[in-house]
């Protein structure tokens, strides 16, 4: 009788993790499948409030916090794709040296369950050549094709010695709550 209650109880699990993924959206438009979940799409994103950097050549953090609107778990499998767009220019940020572990991490979150991603960027001198004046902020989810895009008032970001590559990085996603 053991062996029976542990397969249906492993049967019924396995049930209840594939519950959210049903690899479309019911157009029969295929989801990306390495997200592990079509619910993607009914995750909210907030963007900041930021620990600001007050001046040129100092470090503010941007935490950007997503919560699971679905009605089942959702997973997240791997980093944010994360773009400061100035205007005509759009350049990619990169993730920071502590994401390499994250990136192969799958976070799941539970209905109405929070996580979170730090964006860190040193502040540029306004207009100088070695800065880039973002205006919006995209962030893109892994699994899905969609962008959403947040508006920048946090000054000018530094270059690094490149002069392209914006001096910022993305954490990986942080479990929140309990």
């Amino acid at each position: 009788m053991r062996a029976t209650s542990l397969t249906v109880a492993a049967l019924a699990a396995a049930l209840l993790l594939t519950a959210c993924d049903d690899g479309g959206d019911g157009d029969g438009k295929s989801q990306d499948s390495k997200a592990g979940s079509a619910c993607v799409g009914e995750l909210a994103m907030e963007f900041g409030p930021a620990n600001a950097a007050p001046a040129a050549g100092d470090t503010g953090n941007v935490p950007v916090t997503v919560t699971n609107r679905a009605g089942a778990e959702c997973v997240l499998d791997g980093l944010p794709a994360v773009e400061f767009d100035a205007g005509g220019t759009t350049v990619s940020v990169a993730a920071d040296e502590g994401a390499g572990a994250a990136a192969s991490t799958k976070t799941k979150l539970v209905k109405e369950a929070s996580t979170s991603f730090t964006l860190t960027y040193v502040r540029g001198e306004e207009g100088g050549s070695k800065s880039l004046g973002v205006k919006t902020v995209k962030v893109r989810l892994p699994g899905s094709a969609e962008t959403q895009s947040f508006k920048w008032s946090y000054g000018d970001v530094a270059l690094k010695s490149d002069g392209k590559t914006p001096d910022a990085s993305v954490s990986g996603f942080q479990q929140t709550g309990d």
